[in-house]
C-alpha cells in the first residue's frame, strides 16, 4: 500500500470514528420531549367533541396528535437507548438480553400511556 493510501485511511478513520454526545444532551432532549408530549395532550383535552363536526377544526387535534406521537415516540427510543448498556452488561447471553429488552420496552410503553 502506498503511502498516499495509507494517509488516506487513517484520516477516514479519525473522521470516522464514533463521537459521545455530551453528558447533558440526553437529560436536556428528554425534558424537551416530555414538554412537548404534555403540550400535546393538553391540547387534545382542550377539544370539545362538538366542534369536531367541521373538518375546519381538524387540523390543530390532528396536529396534536402527531406531535404527541411523535415525541412519545422518541422519547421510549431515548430511555430505551440509554439503558442498552446497563440491560447488555446484567446478561449473560442473548436470550437474557433479549428477555430484558421485551420487558424494558413493555415498562417504558406503559409509563408513558396515558392513565386512564
Amino acid at each position: 500500500m502506498s503511502s498516499g493510501a495509507a494517509e488516506l485511511e487513517a484520516l477516514l478513520r479519525e473522521a470516522l470514528a464514533p463521537v459521545e454526545p455530551p453528558a447533558e444532551l440526553v437529560p436536556r432532549l428528554e425534558r424537551m420531549l416530555v414538554s412537548l408530549r404534555e403540550l400535546a395532550q393538553e391540547e387534545l383535552e382542550g377539544w370539545e367533541l362538538s366542534a369536531m363536526r367541521d373538518p375546519r377544526n381538524w387540523v390543530r387535534p390532528a396536529a396534536a396528535a402527531a406531535l404527541g406521537l411523535g415525541a412519545g415516540t422518541a422519547l421510549a427510543v431515548l430511555r430505551f437507548r440509554t439503558r442498552h448498556r446497563e440491560r447488555a452488561a446484567l446478561s449473560a447471553n442473548l436470550l437474557e438480553l433479549a428477555q430484558r429488552t421485551v420487558k424494558d420496552l413493555a415498562e417504558e410503553a406503559r409509563r408513558l400511556l396515558p392513565s386512564s
